[in-house]
């Protein structure tokens, strides 16, 4: 690094402290014209021990390696530390010092000298690794147990009820009440999301039992398509005229046949299934290569490990951050398990035709929760994947199915009050490869490409315009693609000035306009958030966006259940608390940053803290834990809220 001639003195000493102890902190200094080198030498007792170093300063950069012995005059069962000091700081995200330039060797070599700290210890016993293992195994079975339990009691009482002769349903009077603002302000004589008889041909009305078709079955072959249905001029004109009325009820979204829709649902389970395995093929060939990278070249800076609470098992350098995310594969499996019971309860009461399923209460069709129980468990084995070697490269992975597990929340939500017009499987799949196509494309171009982020921006932004006029029109408002240029701009600008000048006064749909406005204003300040500070986290930055409206659409949904005088059944508002506890209690593990792939691996490192959890997890395994909870009370959230409708039927159970 000088630039002129540099004159030098070789002098060789004998070292008194070559050998290290074990257990017992050895300190020292070193310069880049004096490594230091030591020798460490097995107990008996012991085979595996940590390597911990530390020193009061972060700068001049030194590496630390472990070496092993090469020659025949030293015994087996030993190893060498060695110490360099860098003579400049690249490699620990530094610059060349000023100190170098016009300074003599000996002061630029004092100005380089770094004091550190070495100490050996042993590494923790396998009966650690066993009590961790049936630490996590036995927390999420205990899961199953409750659930068990819940199941039986639940198995108790709809027998008790058999032999008293069951509830008689209710006709919807009392979940309505006289004092619902929206009921009370329909002029007098109308009904609230009611189908005149003579309005049109197509309209499907709640028919007597006897005047049914047969139920079928979801599965069966012999059921029409979709397709074959809603091809006449009349039945769409039917759709305009029932969608866009003021007041919905339910029975005016849930009137296409309840085989088809429930098939057309069942398609999410069956894709998602075929999306995890040609996603996780790669993913999992990709980090077992960079982990054998890791361990045949021994560079630890490939990977951005918790270094203080990092325990290897075999070829894995972190194996309890993997163990850590089988909380998600356990729960989403047990989420599935509940779904199924349900289901074949649901089946079960169609089999015997019975009127209080087919007209009562929300309809059930379970294809989505099956897709989010799947969710659930790749999110588990992806992100265990992310933890072989964490990266800026491979953080896409623990965040991908994050994005769909929302996506899919939503649309559950939507699907509830919506079942005949919610997104179809290739619509929402392909709209999450989007998604997932712009997290690679921020990974590669986020940290600068300004033009990235205006790109970004504009998608976002119109992305949220386009699914607001579908969600306030009920997928009613269409532009003819046949239409001029000028016919489209010109239909745009008749319904701006329709609903928003001439209208001004009052939405025609007052509850939508609410929810979009604010959804739109929240979605627009991520989009100049990200534009003008552009986040180094984009994968962290898209995952925001995504939670941010599926929790304003999920109080939204809440608030105008309890607006419409609905009821919250124990199971829900006991999910709902639980839900809302251990997120808080998540997230604040979350926040405990232990690593981080945004700065160099040595200032990374400087984030490094002890396990906290047994001797072996840290937070951040904590938050798995925590999180898979979190995820799993979300979804019985999710499963449970609208029990209460059970009773009422679909023509009083308001569509919002």
């Amino acid at each position: 690094m000088a630039p002129y001639n540099a004159h030098y003195q070789l002098q060789v000493t004998r070292l008194k402290n070559f050998q290290l102890g074990t257990g017992t902190a050895f300190n020292f200094t070193a310069s880049p014209s004096q490594p230091q080198y030591f020798l460490y030498k097995f107990p008996p007792d012991v085979d595996s021990v940590i390597v911990r170093v530390t020193s009061e300063t972060v700068y001049p950069c030194s590496v630390v390696s472990i070496q092993d012995i090469v020659k025949k005059d030293f015994l087996g069962e030993q190893f060498f530390v060695v110490f360099v000091i860098k003579p400049e700081d690249y490699a620990c995200g530094g610059s060349v010092p000023f100190s170098i330039l016009g300074k003599t060797n000996e002061t630029w070599n004092l100005r380089r000298m770094k004091r550190l700290a070495v100490t050996v210890v042993p590494s923790i016993k396998g009966s650690v690794y066993v009590n961790a293992m049936l630490f996590s195994l036995l927390s999420f079975f205990s899961f199953y147990l409750v659930a068990l339990v819940v199941a039986f009691v639940h198995y108790i009482r709809n027998q008790r009820k058999t032999l008293t002769g069951g509830i008689s349903p209710d006709d919807g009077t009392g979940t309505v009440a006289s004092s619902h603002p929206i009921t009370t302000s329909m002029p007098e004589g109308s009904s609230y999301g009611a189908i005149d008889e003579s309005s049109s041909s197509g309209g499907q009305q709640l028919s007597p039992l006897g005047q049914r078709p047969p139920c079928g079955s979801d599965t069966d072959s012999s059921v029409e398509e979709e397709s074959d249905f809603d091809t006449m001029p009349e039945i769409e004109s039917d759709k305009n005229v029932i969608r866009t009325k003021v007041f919905l009820y339910l029975s005016d979204l849930s009137r296409k046949d309840r085989r088809i829709v429930s098939k057309k649902y069942k398609i999410y389970f069956w894709n998602i299934i075929t999306i995890a395995v040609f996603y996780a093929l790669p993913v999992i060939q990709l980090v077992i290569t960079y982990q054998t990278v890791v361990n045949v070249t021994g560079n630890q800076d490939i990977c951005y490990y918790n270094f203080l609470c990092a325990h290897p098992l075999g070829v894995l350098s972190a194996f309890n951050n993997i163990l850590s995310n089988v909380g998600h594969v356990l729960l989403g499996f047990l989420f599935l398990l509940i779904v199924l019971h349900r289901d074949i309860l649901h089946r079960r009461s169609l089999k015997t035709n019975d009127t209080h399923t087919m007209e009562y209460g929300i309809p059930k069709h379970f294809g989505l929760f099956y897709a989010m129980g799947i969710a659930l468990m790749m999110e588990g084995i992806l992100s265990a994947c992310y933890h072989v070697c964490p990266n800026y490269s491979n953080f896409q992975f623990d965040t991908s199915f994050m994005y769909m597990i929302a996506g899919l929340c939503m649309l559950k939500l939507y699907q509830a009050r919506h079942p005949d017009i919610n997104a179809s499987a290739y619509s929402a799949y392909a709209s999450f490869a989007v998604v997932i196509c712009l997290a690679v494309l921020g990974v590669v171009f986020g940290k600068n490409a300004v033009w990235f982020w205006v790109l970004f921006s504009i998608v976002h932004v119109v992305a949220s315009l386009g699914l607001s006029t579908q969600i306030y029109y009920m997928g009613r408002f269409k532009i003819d693609v046949y239409d001029s240029d000028m016919g489209i701009f010109r239909r745009a600008v008749m319904v701006l000035y329709t609903d928003c000048i001439q209208q001004c006064s009052r939405p025609m749909y007052m509850d939508r306009m609410v929810l979009l406005i604010v959804g739109n204003l929240v979605n627009w300040s991520f989009a100049i958030f990200g534009l003008v500070y552009r986040p180094k986290d984009f994968a962290s930055y898209m995952l925001g966006i995504f939670i941010c409206n599926l929790l304003l659409y999920l109080a939204f949904y809440v608030i105008m259940k309890l607006r419409s005088s609905e009821r919250l059944l124990p199971i829900p508002l006991f999910c709902i608390v639980a839900t809302a506890v251990v997120w808080a209690t998540a997230l604040y593990f979350f926040f405990q940053n232990l690593s981080s792939w945004e700065e160099t691996p040595s200032e990374s490192r400087e984030k490094n803290r002890p396990c906290i959890l047994l001797g072996f997890f840290d937070d951040h395994d904590v938050w798995h834990f925590l999180s898979a909870a979190a995820l799993f009370f979300s979804f019985l959230v999710l499963l449970t809220l609208d029990d209460d409708l059970d009773s009422v039927r679909r023509d009083k159970i308001p569509v919002f």
